[in-house]
């Protein structure tokens, strides 16, 4: 007789796998759900529950569309389901092909065999998300019978409203499980408690909320998943930014199921989470991506030393090379700086003085650029050969060239194509200057979860403290170029994450004159960010994925 059949248990185990999937790496995949159900087995879980698109990797984006893709998914999870064995049923999330439509879908593998599929029915195609383009959306669902149970089981975005979750309650469900796919911004961990709240509250039962956990080349997911019970309390919380197996342990009572018994941690809050979200995304994408570590140059400045410090948390001083290069305008302090910034991290620290390469650029154009002024032209040459010098030794030695440039700076592109902006992966890119500094002076008082380099001031103050500079002629500051970064954050942070009008960011209290110089140059770097490196995004609203602007433009306010 089917476990299906048998009559309504009074308890239940339900362990909750926040893993850290790579996209398109079945196999790989397939051989951490096996050891993570093999680890609940042990614990007597009665299911496993993993996150959304759990086999394929979230998100796949295009490559659900190549056929081979979505043929293998489909033909590993049928595979998968027969040779399990006896132990925990398995919720996972997979794509899946149907009758010549492709969905984000979850099955429930049981007895040997898939016992049911449900279809992800609200596709999110704002922001980061762009599933309508490769995903067909599901039916309204009917809940899971499993072992005499009814499992609803939206999925991610199904409960970001309330239709799919009231239906499931409607049609008998009496726990809902959630797989999850939610990436990381500053706001999101608040705005998922709000939703799960929403949702219990309007169906009357219990939530599991299982997300993943990791890099996905620009996005980062931070885990943090959680139980709510039907009375709003909160059973269980796992922890956000590392791969966590949790069982839970539930009761059903008159008044319906409930979680009794489940581990709470605590989460990290504000700068904390940023950093971490930096931290793991770099890491991810380097070990994802299988470079054997990473260069970087550093100035002595801070984005540059807080990149230097990220890069060891995530991967080990001993995958960090670090390049001085300096120029007869790089200062004494700038050299002592990162030479010391350099020790405390434990890196290796190398200088390559440019002199000669600029020699050699400015002699070579020497007989075209006659009888003209020497400006930004000259001074870009300086930023080109830096970015000659880093990118050969990338590809000299395999290490993964780290560009450095914040959110405040590729807005208004204050940064040199092919010279300072070279690289494959930018972790502070949506960082805007204050918040570099204050992640900055964060780090030196914190190592973070998994951190992997060492306690104390690693950002030497005499950095934080010095006014920035790029260096590239006498007595220069960033502020020669721009307003002062309070003023200037704020003005982005209106024009960019809340496409605020001109008019309403003048009344804030700014110059019109300086925030239509801004807006000014926001449009105009357009052409410099589509050729930037990709980065962590951490905000509402990052650069590529969230901001789609054109590069050809002549609007303005």
């Amino acid at each position: 007789m089917s476990q299906n059949a048998l009559s309504a248990p009074a308890s239940l185990k339900i362990a909750l796998a926040q893993l850290n999937p790579i996209v398109g790496d079945l196999a790989g995949n397939e051989q951490k759900l096996r050891a993570a159900r093999e680890r609940a087995a042990a614990e007597g879980a009665d299911l496993i529950v993993f996150p959304e698109l759990f086999l394929t990797g979230y998100p796949p984006e295009d490559l659900v569309l190549r056929p081979a893709f979505h043929v293998a998914a489909r033909s590993r999870l049928e595979a998968l389901a027969k040779t399990l064995g006896p132990g925990p049923a398995v919720l996972v999330g997979t794509v899946w092909p149907d009758q010549g439509a492709i969905y984000n879908a979850v099955a429930l593998l049981d007895e040997g065999t898939i016992t049911a599929v449900r279809y992800k029915v609200d596709l999110p195609n704002y922001g980061v998300f762009d599933e309508k383009r490769v995903f067909s959306a599901g039916e309204l669902p009917s809940p899971i019978a499993f072992r005499g149970v009814r499992l609803g089981v939206p999925i991610c975005e199904d409960i970001w409203k309330d239709e799919v979750a009231e239906c499931l309650a409607e049609c008998g469900a009496e726990i809902l499980i959630v797989p999850n796919g939610s990436p990381f911004d500053w706001k999101k961990p608040d705005l998922r408690m709000n939703v799960a709240v929403a949702r219990v509250t309007e169906t009357g039962l219990p939530l599991a909320y299982v997300n993943q956990v990791g890099g996905q080349d620009e996005l980062v997911f931070d885990g943090a998943s959680f139980v709510l019970n039907a009375n709003h309390k909160l059973a269980c919380q796992l922890p956000a930014w590392e791969e966590h197996i949790a069982l839970t342990e539930w009761t059903k009572t008159s008044d319906g199921w409930s979680c009794t018994k489940g581990p709470i941690y605590r989460l990290p809050e504000g700068d904390s989470t940023a950093y971490h979200a930096c931290v793991l995304g770099l890491r991810d994408y380097v070990d994802k991506n299988r470079f054997p570590g990473v260069v970087l140059g550093l100035s002595g400045g801070i984005d540059s030393a807080l990149v230097a410090a990220m890069a060891v948390d995530a991967l080990g001083a001993d995958r960090v090379h670090a390049i001085m290069m300096p120029y007869r305008y790089t200062s004494n302090q700038s050299i002592a700086d990162a030479t010391t910034c350099a020790e405390r991290l434990g890196i290796r620290f190398d200088t390559v003085p440019i002199e000669p390469a600029v020699k050699g650029f400015t002699e070579t154009l020497a007989p075209l650029f006659a009888g003209k002024t020497p400006g930004i032209t000259e001074e870009n040459i300086q930023s080109r050969a830096r970015g000659v010098i880093v990118m050969a030794i990338s590809n000299k030695f395999g290490a993964m060239v780290l560009t450095t440039g914040n959110k405040s700076e590729m807005s208004v592109g204050y940064a040199t194509l092919y010279g300072d902006m070279n690289g494959g992966f930018n972790p502070v890119k949506d960082l805007y200057k204050l918040e570099v500094y204050r992640l900055a002076r964060w780090r030196n008082e914190n190592v973070p979860v998994g951190g992997r380099g060492p306690a104390g001031e690693v950002i030497p103050e005499s950095i934080i403290v010095r006014p920035p500079t790029a260096e590239l002629r006498e007595n220069q500051t960033d502020q020669d170029s721009l307003p002062p970064y309070d003023v200037l954050d704020d003005i982005l942070a209106c024009l960019v994450e809340q496409e605020m009008p001109v008019q309403d960011v003048i009344a804030r209290g700014h110059s019109e004159d300086v925030v239509r110089k801004i807006e000014r140059l926001l449009y105009l770097a357009e052409y410099k960010r589509r050729q930037a490196a990709p980065g962590v995004k951490i905000s509402s609203r990052n650069f590529g994925r969230d901001r789609r602007y054109p590069i050809t433009n002549r609007f303005r306010e």
